[in-house]
């Protein structure tokens, strides 16, 4: 199996996700994924895809990732390694597709307004 590259990208964060045949290590930024989300949570969405069909020990990936937030980051990286899932089979798609990590999830911060403080918030207003 030849190296199976996709892009994964949530709020500021863009994941480049290289999927090769192996053991089942993930390494995020040159270190062991672990190490990188020491959260849980965090753990569990890498892994979430791999074990929803069936792949956790049986694919390397190599993850480079940058922008935005440690949460950002570990969205954008399970969607890049669920859209690997599917360019490997087509079979994956409906259980990945069912649990929503094909969809890319397009919210991103709204931008500061000028004359006023932030994207929404007014200045305090006095009528007297």
């Amino acid at each position: 199996m030849e190296v199976i590259n996709t892009v994964g990208r949530r709020k500021a964060s863009v994941a480049r996700v290289y999927m090769s045949a192996g053991s089942g290590s993930i390494t995020v930024n040159g270190k062991d994924y672990k190490h990188y989300f020491p959260q849980v949570n965090m753990q569990f969405n890498l892994e979430d895809p791999l074990n929803l069909v069936d792949a956790a020990k049986t694919y390397d990936i190599k993850v480079n990732v940058k922008g935005g937030g440690f949460k950002g980051q570990a969205e954008a990286i399970r969607l890049g390694i669920s859209r690997a899932l599917v360019k490997i089979s087509e079979d994956n798609k409906p259980p990945l597709k069912a649990k929503k990590y094909l969809t890319r999830d397009a919210r991103v911060v709204e931008r500061k307004k000028f004359g006023k403080p932030k994207a929404r918030k007014s200045f305090q207003f006095s009528k007297r």
